[in-house]
């Protein structure tokens, strides 16, 4: 059976997490795609191709991706490479302190280069990537011209 892990499943965006794919055949080659829908409803994704290795297993932290949106081993590539499903789009994030990004993260068998609705991936699991840590208050600043936001630790 395969599965496909991040670890830890809930981080603040600016920590590296760790994706591993388990329960492939030897060699087998896979697409690995990550995906998330932004608070403007627009889609952002990538892509990247790999084989497992002899024990069926896929670390982008430790096999190099051999094409797709980047190429070699980058353990962060299926986050810091997801593209805008409509040119000109920018991803940002306005409300920091109240939801993360759910980033969904898929196993396909072979080369997927274009993601139709019928396609089931092998296996898909979600991450959070948080803007904001635990009890981090947010307090809106506003004096004279000035416009902005001070964060405060817990």
């Amino acid at each position: 059976m395969v599965e496909v892990t991040v670890t830890p499943q809930s981080s603040l965006a600016d920590r590296p997490v760790r994706v591993q794919v388990r329960g492939l055949s030897p060699s087998q080659l896979v697409t690995l795609r990550s995906w998330l829908t932004d608070e403007q409803g627009e889609r952002f994704q990538a892509r990247a191709f790999f084989h497992a290795d002899g024990a069926g297993e896929v670390d982008p932290g430790r096999h190099a991706a051999l094409g797709g949106n980047y190429t070699g081993v980058q353990p962060m590539g299926l986050f810091w490479s997801l593209q805008p499903d409509t040119l000109f789009r920018r991803l940002i994030k306005r409300d920091v302190a109240g939801s993360p990004f759910l980033i969904h993260l898929e196993v396909f068998d072979g080369l997927c280069v274009a993601t139709e609705p019928q396609d089931q991936p092998l296996a898909s699991c979600k991450a959070e990537r948080w803007y904001v840590g635990p009890g981090v208050q947010r307090v809106p600043i506003r004096e004279g011209r000035v416009r902005g936001a001070l964060f405060l630790p817990p």
